[in-house]
């Protein structure tokens, strides 16, 4: 099949624009929901491309076209490699030495690239000048966080009156608002933008231009990854700087909650597990924790009556490492075990590791990232902790809900929407809550929280009873691609009127 023809001849067809995706490219969940919609909607009969940059490192796929593309005074040569993903779906890896072949994605120690304004409005000028050239343009653009924002803004400003490209809907996904795209307002004639845009009304923002805000007015429609995350961010609380601009644009603007990869996070089939496990057959969990106790170097004899709570994070204020340094007296007193992965802010590096090296019987910390741990630990630990101050989605709650690993979360964004309380007989899923929610962000709140679920860990009974309901629920990708093919076909059907 010809690059650029459909996978099947009446499939309607979606590219995809991201700074990050899996496999190729990844710092945090942008990367796993853009490794995981794709194929989904592909399996329901759409046609996608993700188009993301071929950062160094990434060798994967085969050269499909090069041209030179001219963004203000600087001409690129750029070429274009075409890389398989799972059930149909494509990558597009745009591959521009001279903006994408860095140490890092965006930054290197924390400090940002000064030309990421160019670097990632090259990626949204490349992908539309790419399939501008193929044979037949895409249904609907659908742009993801402020890396992508520009796709929306070109389409309606420089190719609104494009033979190919005039007309195509966009749709913008906020994946974290918290990040905004801010760059001076002299970027705009540099990346072939009209000061016209410099306004309230386009992209201005404090006196910058943010390529966030550009995709919010630009974009046919918008979506964020949870219904009470859509909610929140139209408030002051947790709108940052943006609630206004959102509330002018509710209409148009939907929560749709992400997925997760069922098949990369299956406790019966994981290879990073010691034995395999499913509902019922929850015993087999044990050989897990066993070993994730083993890795952190933490007492074996504890295993059965001594809980295990886990966190995967980054430890940045987000998270709720604040609360968690609040408690930093507390948690070493409590009746459990702590195994804690994750990189972040050097002041709760440091307080976890000092944690560790304080109380070895009760704390366990490895400072980075291993994706095999990260398995390990959502297997064997018996509750997940994730107290963030605001979460848009979250995926790691909804892995432990389909580990059995019973979650304690602040009742935000994704998580509220992900986890019901024990107690909370109103929005009980399956008959039974699925974890532990405090809804006060204190520190106090969360401490009474993991005593409760500590008070319930030891009525086994009850406790299998949580975690079978956490793993009855239907959090696969399949779901939410439904209802992103609702959000494309209304896009599509609002530029046809």
């Amino acid at each position: 099949m010809a690059d650029g023809e459909r996978l099947m001849a009446n499939a309607r067809s979606v590219l995809m624009l991201g700074s990050e995706a899996l496999p190729f490219a990844k710092t945090g969940g942008l990367a796993d929901v853009l490794g995981a919609l794709p194929p989904a909607l592909a399996r329901i009969g759409w046609d996608v491309t993700v188009a993301l940059p071929r950062y160094r490192g990434v060798a994967a796929g085969t050269v499909v076209d090069t041209f030179p593309i001219t963004i203000g005074a600087f001409t690129y040569d750029v070429s274009f490699h075409r890389a398989p993903m799972a059930d149909g779906a494509h990558a597009l890896l745009i591959d521009c030495p001279a903006l994408f072949d860095r140490d890092g994605l965006y930054h290197v120690d924390n400090i940002d690239f000064p030309d990421n304004a160019r670097r990632f409005a090259m990626l949204a000028r490349a992908a539309l000048e790419f399939v501008a050239r193929q044979g037949t343009p895409p249904d609907v653009v659908h742009a993801h966080d402020w890396q992508a924002g520009l796709g929306p803004v070109y389409l309606r400003t420089l190719y609104a009156t494009h033979p190919r490209l005039g007309g195509i809907p966009s749709v913008f996904t906020i994946h974290n608002l918290a990040y905004q795209g801010l760059f001076e307002p002299d970027w705009l004639p540099r990346l072939d933008l009209p000061w016209s845009l410099f306004t309230v009304e386009e992209l201005e923002f404090w006196g910058r231009i943010s390529f966030l805000k550009g995709g919010i007015n630009h974009a046919d429609a918008i979506t964020t990854v949870s219904r009470t995350y859509a909610k929140e961010i139209q408030t002051p609380e947790l709108g940052f700087g943006f609630d206004g601009i959102l509330r002018r644009r509710a209409g148009d603007l939907s929560g749709i909650l992400n997925g997760i990869d069922t098949s990369e996070w299956n406790p019966a089939d994981d290879v990073f597990l010691p034995k395999p496990y499913d509902a019922a057959h929850l015993d087999a969990k044990a050989a897990a924790k066993s070993a994730v106790l083993a890795r952190y170097g933490l007492p074996v004899e504890a295993r059965a009556s001594r809980p295990l709570i886990g966190m995967i994070s980054r430890m940045v204020d987000q998270k709720g490492l604040d609360l968690i340094a609040a408690l930093a007296d507390d948690l070493p007193r409590l009746d459990a075990t702590f195994a804690v992965l994750g990189t972040g802010d050097e002041q709760y590096q440091d307080l976890w590791t000092r944690l560790a090296a304080k109380y070895p019987d009760r704390i366990g910390v490895h400072i980075g990232f291993d994706e095999e741990l990260a398995h390990l630990i959502e297997g064997g630990a018996d509750m997940f902790l994730m107290p963030s101050r605001f979460e848009p989605c979250g995926l790691n709650q909804m892995y432990s809900l389909r580990y059995g690993t019973v979650p304690i979360v602040h009742a935000v964004g994704g998580l509220a929407d992900t986890v019901a309380d024990v107690l909370d007989a109103a929005s009980t899923r399956n008959g039974r809550g699925q974890g532990f929610v405090f809804h006060d962000y204190t520190a106090g709140a969360l401490l009474e929280t993991l005593r409760r679920a500590l008070m319930w860990f030891g009525r086994p009974d009850d406790w299998r009873a949580i975690q079978r309901s956490g793993m009855a629920v239907d959090h696969s990708w399949d779901r939410s691609a439904q209802e992103y093919v609702k959000i494309y076909e209304g896009a599509i059907a609002k530029r046809a009127r």
